[in-house]
């Protein structure tokens, strides 16, 4: 779960001390469970038949294909060369395979050849013949740029220091929050409510005309919804909302993303009940935000999010978070594996999922 600090109008244009406590919210016979998965499969039908596109692709097909509608790009060979959801902008392009892994907290290693990157407008279709998308594709077909994994890798234990030409550390090995030093009995063993702004250290000004203020204690913090906005808001450029309420864009908070009309449901949610797990987790994809309801103390709020970043060598579907536990971003597996099938904690407390 994340909050938002207050951000006032425009007036003018690293070591864990000790683990001082338990976190309130961890459930621990949950999270040692890992039972057999409940994934439920489910067949994607055709919408519309393979068709050839321009000169530019050569052989190239392009099909359609339901839940969620979507056009997918295929190259002469049959192979898939990208998917684009209607109503979304992110897309997924293939690309070099790369390995990510985090050896330092988990033995999962995710060899992909998936690239997320954000498109300059929703997906319609058709939109492959309009000249905003010929542009972009031609761009970024074959391109290396880091892209939103590369963004988000920029973040784990260890990740050096990036600077901008202003001098400011926009990338870097993170922390989830700073230490909770309230001693309350079921405290969380780090505060929550660090934004992208407060790692960078630098005021933010947001499009509604409010400005984030970031707090010296939470220097390199970023909590789980605010590692999101960093990678996909300040890194990748979507638009960010300055709270779960004001402006358009990514919401502040894991539950105001989740409930937010932005981007598509593909995993629609029901309920924050054990009983309202969703179950066909086929149809996530690479980039898409996954939420949980993992706190009883947050009510009807879902109070964690975090990014598919596709099956590890083993055959899991694994996300990256930042977590109170690792103290960080992670793919880890310190509280909990971070594998979305089976029966393991975060898996079990899995409400709903989304594709900007």
């Amino acid at each position: 779960m994340a909050g938002k600090k207050k951000s006032r109008p425009v007036v003018t244009g690293l070591v864990l001390l000790a683990l001082v406590g338990t976190s309130g919210y961890l459930t621990v016979e949950l999270r040692k469970k890992e039972d057999p998965g409940i994934t439920e499969v489910r067949n994607v039908g055709v919408l519309e038949g393979g068709r050839s596109t321009g000169e530019s692709e050569g052989k190239a097909t392009w099909s359609r294909l339901e839940n969620p509608a979507r056009s997918v790009l295929r190259g002469a060979d049959g192979q898939i060369k990208a998917v684009f959801t209607d109503g979304a902008r992110m897309a997924t392009l293939t690309g070099p395979a790369r390995t990510f892994q985090e050896p330092a907290s988990t033995a999962s290693k995710v060899s992909t050849t998936d690239w997320v990157r954000l498109m300059p407008e929703k997906w319609t279709k058709g939109a492959e013949n309009k000249k905003w998308f010929k542009d972009w594709y031609a761009e970024y077909k074959d391109s290396k740029e880091d892209d939103v994994f590369a963004f988000a890798f920029q973040y784990v234990a260890g990740a050096p220091d990036k600077k901008d030409e202003q001098g400011v550390v926009y990338a870097g090995d993170a922390n989830f929050g700073p230490l909770n030093t309230t001693g309350a009995e079921g405290g969380d063993l780090r505060l929550e409510q660090s934004d992208f702004y407060d790692f960078l250290q630098v005021p933010y000004p947001f499009r509604d005309g409010t400005v984030g203020q970031p707090e010296t204690m939470r220097a390199r913090s970023i909590d789980c919804s605010g590692f999101i906005r960093m990678v996909l808001g300040y890194r990748a450029r979507f638009p960010l909302m300055s709270s779960d309420a004001s402006g358009d864009g990514l919401p502040r908070t894991a539950n105001g993303m989740a409930r937010s009309k932005v981007g598509v449901d593909i995993l629609p949610l029901t309920g924050i009940s054990a009983k309202d797990r969703p179950s066909a987790i086929d149809q996530l994809q690479p980039g898409d935000l996954v939420f949980f309801k993992l706190d009883t103390r947050t009510g009807e709020r879902l109070d964690h999010v975090g990014m598919v970043l596709g099956h590890d060598t083993e055959g899991h579907l694994i996300f990256v978070s930042s977590r109170e536990e690792v103290n960080g971003p992670t793919i880890g597996d310190v509280g909990g594996v971070s594998r979305l099938d089976g029966n393991g904690y975060y898996a079990k407390t899995l409400r709903s999922a989304k594709r900007l």
